[in-house]
Order: structure tokens, then sequence, then C-alpha cells
């Protein structure tokens, strides 16, 4: 199970690649929020409450790609944008969340920050996901990489995910927690970043 000092090397990591990063991502990112903005007319930066480390609640930041707010689960191709699709489909969405890694709320690799009515109410051994930032990228993710696409085609959206893909997600995620190793990281970044 990943232990304090390897939670401490997993921050410094995050710390040191975001600042190498970030400069990088800036005009991009100023970019797709310029797009956004236009495409979905409002402010291309939208701000939604997710679970955290321990259970602690913050805030994540994504492109906006929806025309009517940003929907929880399924059938978004009824709200997204065209280009909020394609935004979705490549994750470029994502991007603003290296603030929130700046900040100390995410890391790079770790299960994706949930809903409330997810993560906050994990019980038992279950909770040593939380233990964890969420990050941009994990193994549940690369998963369910295609999870929209698999949602958007359920007669009950939310019952699947709640049945189906959120109970194999929690046994990734614990995997993912019982067996941490920093190279393990390395590895979904590497593959993460292929698989773009």
């Amino acid at each position: 199970m990943i232990t304090k000092t390897q939670l401490q090397v997993k921050r410094l990591f995050d710390v040191v690649l975001v600042m190498i990063v970030l400069p990088l991502m800036l005009a991009p990112i100023l970019i797709l929020v310029f797009i956004a903005t236009i495409d979905t007319r409002k402010f291309g930066i939208y701000s939604q409450c997710r679970v955290g480390q321990f259970g602690n609640l913050f805030k994540i930041y994504k492109i906006r790609t929806l025309k009517d707010g940003e929907h929880q689960l399924g059938h978004l191709d009824q709200y997204a944008t065209p280009i909020g699709k394609f935004f979705r489909r490549t994750k470029l969405n994502e991007f603003p969340q290296l603030f929130n890694i700046l900040i100390g709320d995410m890391s790079f690799v770790g299960p994706r920050p949930d809903l409330q009515g997810f993560a906050d109410e994990l019980k038992g051994n279950d909770r040593i996901i939380l233990k964890v930032k969420p990050g941009i990228t994990g193994p549940a993710s690369l998963i369910y990489r295609n999870e929209e696409y698999v949602l958007e085609r359920q007669k009950d959206p939310d019952h699947y995910n709640r049945t189906i893909i959120w109970v194999d997600k929690v046994k990734i995620n614990k995997k993912y927690v019982m067996n941490y190793s920093f190279c393990l990281d390395l590895k979904l970044i590497l593959k993460s970043t292929l698989n773009k």
C-alpha cells in the first residue's frame, strides 16, 4: 500500500512536472478558453465540485464543452457542441486541471475525481482509494477511456454507471493504491500520452 514517503515523492514529482508543463500549455489553454467561450456563448472555463483526497471537496476546472450546463452522466450528445465533442473525445477539456495540480488538489496520476455520491460514500477497505489525490489520468481512466460513448448507449446511464462501471473502477483504483510505485505512475503517464 502507498506510504507517506511515497505520497511526498509523488507530490514533489507533480510540482516539478507541472512547473515544466504549465508554462508550455498556458497559451494553448487560453486559446481553448477563447474557442469554448465563442462556441458555447459562456465563459470557456467552468468549475464543478468534486471529491478529493481524504474525501475533501474541491473545485475542478475544465474547458466548457456543453451548450446547456455541464451534465453529470449520459446523453451528452444532446448538449455538447461539435467542438465540445472534439474537446471531450481528445481530452483537451482536461487541460485546466494543471492548475488543480499546481494548487495541490490533484495529481497527474490517480483515480479520476468523482462527483459527490460516489467516492465520498465508499465504505470499509474501499476507502483506501481516498489516500491518494485524484488524477488527470489513471488506470481506470485508461480502461474506461470511452466511458461517455458507452453510457450514451444505455437506456439508464446512471444505473449502468453505478452498478457496472463504478464498481469496476473501485476495484481497479484499489489495486492501484495497494500496489503503488513511482514507476507505475511513469508508465501510466507514458501510456496516457501515447494514447492521445
